[in-house]
């Protein structure tokens, strides 16, 4: 058992070396031949933290926890795979000169898969999660599976035409909730029912030829936004208004699902018992209150009513920060940041604290297909913000 390629990932989730597709938290390195999957993922996680500047053994030994002749060992196995390489030496500080390693970013690429219900972004990352390529296309969510799988596929193949390259490890696909990850199939979704129990991941892998693992977009955004916070960021919500409205939830420092993978349906909370009716059936749900405001142009209430949802998340569960995305938080920025963080402010100011800070996602309109692709790479790292928390 080596690093963990794409023939490693399966479809229940697991790879042949125990890892979970969701990822796992890490703990120390252990020096036994059953966890050298786990290993090598420690030290494959500290090349890529490492950058270009490299790491050397002996620190990939003091942060793992292995033995050098342990960390030698994966380390000539990822040069080998093409994974790993020289990057110089380290000047001296008594004794011989320190190898450096690095990642190499081009070895191997994944494919990010955002299924909006309008539109389908397909993206890929190298190794460090860096677009390689990317594509969009008109898409029908709610035409169901056939025209969807029909776009699917053939923007992938002209996406891995068009780069080339290195091997495919596998397929993040990230769509409208709610759905259930562990399976890999579709629940009701909201204004497209007839998705409820379809085996997307599956029928998405047969079609593509690739390992798929298959999330909720928001949640999938979320994992990527996680992976470039600093060691002990903390917890955040990411909330997306685009076609829908929902939250993808970090805390703890892991991605949280919920033990039903039903969490963070951030836009369906009732706030008002006469309002608009929802896609899902209710009225006054924070979603249809927001897309409602943005349609006749009230981009300043639409702002308020997002800020009145985050005021909640806030108050639930003590967050540290909220980050914005979507496409129609993208066509006003300015103006959603401002609204919420009055929100914010007035609540903090009730409550006599400092106020949550709120800020634009990273990645613009590609949060979500960048995070698709690192669904797929997490693991690969042995990357905490993989884990599913429940």
């Amino acid at each position: 058992m080596g690093w963990v390629s794409s023939d490693d990932i399966s479809r229940d989730g697991l790879s042949r070396d125990g890892l979970s597709q969701d990822g796992l938290v890490a703990p120390p390195g252990a020096n036994l031949p059953a966890l050298r999957g786990h290993n090598a993922a420690l030290v494959l996680g500290l090349l890529r933290a490492a950058g270009e500047q490299g790491v050397s053994r002996r620190e990939l030994a003091a942060h793992t926890g292995l033995t050098p002749q342990a960390v030698s060992k994966i380390t000539a196995r990822l040069r080998a795979e093409g994974l790993a390489a020289e990057a110089g030496r380290r000047a001296s500080t008594g004794g011989k000169p320190a190898t450096v390693l690095r990642l190499v970013p081009g070895a191997r690429h994944a494919v990010g898969l955002h299924l909006d219900r309008d539109e389908l972004v397909a993206v890929l990352a190298d190794l460090t999660g860096a677009p390689v390529a990317v594509r969009r296309a008109p898409l029908a969510f709610e035409a169901g599976a056939g025209p969807v799988l029909d776009t699917a596929g053939r923007e992938v193949a002209a996406l891995r035409a068009e780069a080339g390259g290195p091997p495919v490890l596998g397929a993040g696909v990230a769509c409208p909730g709610p759905l259930d990850h562990t399976a890999g199939v579709l629940h009701r979704v909201t204004g497209a029912p007839q998705w409820d129990g379809y085996p997307l991941r599956d029928a998405l892998a047969e079609r593509l030829g690739l390992p798929v693992v298959l999330d909720k977009d928001t949640n999938a955004a979320a994992l990527g936004l996680a992976r470039g916070m600093p060691s002990g960021a903390g917890s955040f919500g990411y909330l997306h208004l685009g076609t829908g409205l929902g939250a993808g939830l970090v805390l703890g420092g892991g991605l949280y699902r919920g033990p039903r993978t039903g969490a963070g349906e951030f836009g369906h909370q009732t706030v008002q018992w006469d309002g608009p009716r929802c896609g899902c059936g209710r009225r006054g749900c924070i979603e249809a209150l927001c897309l409602a405001a943005v349609a006749r142009g009230d981009l300043p209430g639409a702002a308020a009513v997002l800020g009145a949802g985050a005021a909640n998340l806030v108050e639930l569960l003590d967050i540290d920060r909220v980050l914005l995305g979507g496409r129609t938080v993208l066509e006003n920025p300015d103006g959603f940041l401002a609204g919420v963080a009055e929100v914010l402010g007035g609540q903090a100011r009730a409550r006599g604290r400092t106020a949550v800070p709120v800020a634009l996602a990273r990645g613009g309109a590609r949060v979500v297909a960048d995070g698709a692709a690192e669904l797929v790479l997490a693991p690969l790292f042995g990357v905490r913000g993989a884990a599913l928390v429940s």
